[in-house]
């Protein structure tokens, strides 16, 4: 009777080191997508090993940035790893607004990558950053290639008002196809009611609100100073319905000298 307990217990104790060693491998086919679910006695971190990563849409951030960012490292299981996670790590940078990511069984992990569009420059104490329409900082520019966007000078931190009046003009004159036809366009960010824009070097009192309407006067302006030839030093189009054109004074050498 003892020997066959002792029979039983053995034969119990290789049938579970058989189940516990067994891989059942099934694979499930649903909406044409292939879903695959591994049992197996390794440890789940080890399951699956990363050999592919792959990204999509990015063209300002390298594969090997985001790759560094994500912190995946080849060989890591893909049932162990967080999309949720991974989503938050790429999230951190400035320039990726939105990530998806979806796991290719037995070993791809595939990004797809939606970034921030450079909208206009900050010219913030003499440093120079780019910027999306949100107002949010890209990058700051450290070469001397730059950009042909609209310049917003000033200090969002502490001239927030100003500086969300200076992106409101920003992005009008970006809608109606302005900043295209331009060869430069600085909007200087201080008060509301002090907004001053640089166009073409022609300066602008614009003051906050009605850009659309400003922005068409200034055009007519434009067109009428130009045809008479006359110097200007600026335009003031802070006041509804009425326009300020301020020419330059010529002192008396300037005029002697013609």
């Amino acid at each position: 009777m003892r020997i066959n307990k002792l029979k039983k217990g053995r034969k119990r104790m290789i049938l579970l080191k058989v189940i516990g060693n067994l891989a059942v491998f099934v694979l499930v086919l649903s909406s044409g997508i292939a879903a695959y679910v591994y049992i197996y006695s390794r440890p789940v971190a080890l399951l699956f090993p990363v050999k592919n990563i792959l990204f999509s849409g990015n063209t300002h951030l390298t594969d090997d940035e985001l790759r560094a960012l994500a912190g995946i490292h080849t060989n890591e299981g893909l049932l162990s790893l967080s999309n949720k996670k991974l989503c938050e790590r790429l999230l951190k940078s400035p320039w990726v607004e939105t990530v998806g990511v979806r796991k290719e069984f037995p070993d791809t992990l595939a990004f797809g990558i939606k970034e921030a569009e450079p909208f206009a420059l900050l010219d913030m104490n003499r440093h120079l950053f780019l910027m999306d329409e949100s107002g949010k900082l890209l990058e700051e520019l450290k070469d001397t290639s730059i950009p042909f966007l609209p310049v917003i000078t000033g200090d969002p931190f502490k001239d927030k008002e100003g500086f969300q009046e200076a992106l409101k003009l920003a992005k009008l004159m970006h809608e109606k196809g302005f900043a295209s036809e331009r060869d430069q366009i600085e909007i200087t960010a201080e008060k509301p009611n002090e907004i001053t824009v640089t166009i073409d070097g022609t300066v602008v009192k614009i003051g906050a609100g009605d850009y659309e309407e400003k922005l068409k006067r200034f055009v007519q302006l434009e067109r009428d100073v130009r045809e008479m030839g006359i110097p200007i030093d600026y335009i003031d189009l802070r006041f509804r319905e009425k326009a300020i054109v301020k020419p330059v004074v010529q002192n008396m050498s300037q005029k002697a000298d013609k």
